[in-house]
This record gives C-alpha cells, structure tokens and sequence, in this order.
C-alpha cells in the first residue's frame, strides 16, 4: 500500500483485498486487484494528482460489479484503453483510428 493513501482507502484496500483471497485469488493478484479499484476511485474522487481520462469517466469498479470480466458483451480494453497505450508508445494517427485499428498497431 501506497504511504499516500488515507486511512480510509487502506481499509478499502484490504477489505478488497481479503475478499479476493476469499474468492480463491492469489495473493499477487488479490494486492494488483485491490490496488487498482483503489487507485481508481481516488481518481474518481480527485484525490490523485494524475488521472487518466478512462479513470475518471468510467464507471466505478463496484457500480460495474465485473461487467466486463466475463462472458458477454466486448472482450478486451476499451477504445479509450488503446488509445493511452498508444500515446505511452508515441504511435503517430492514433486520434484518428478506431479500437480495431488501434488494437492491431498495438498487436492486440
């Protein structure tokens, strides 16, 4: 757990946290899980100093309730996803093209 996190989101942190090993996650997975909803709803929140713009937007980890862990709907990251590992990786055109066109530059 990060030092700047609230005593609230530590909590938060290790609620999530113990409920993933729970549910028969590995302890690596259960911490990256738990770190990630937490990091998420600080961006939300404004409590972070950097957010993406997929961060902020979207639904909130437990409003989502694992919508897109599973079987239906699209499968894979989302438009917005792409497109931020595009600009990491400096692709020149990437506000131009589409999640199909963005997911094969990135060979996903």
């Amino acid at each position: 757990m990060p030092k700047v996190w609230s005593n609230k989101r530590e909590r938060q942190y290790e609620h999530i946290e113990e409920s993933q090993e729970d549910r028969g996650t590995s302890p690596e997975r259960a911490k990256e899980i738990a770190a990630r909803t937490v990091n998420k709803n600080r961006a939300q929140s404004g409590e972070s100093k950097t957010a993406s713009r997929s961060s902020v937007e979207d639904k909130s980890p437990q409003s989502r309730g694992g919508q897109r862990s599973g079987r239906k709907g699209s499968k894979g990251p989302t438009r917005d996803q792409l497109y931020n590992e595009a600009k990491q990786r400096n692709i020149k055109g990437r506000s131009k093209m589409t999640k199909g066109q963005l997911a094969e530059v990135l060979g996903k």
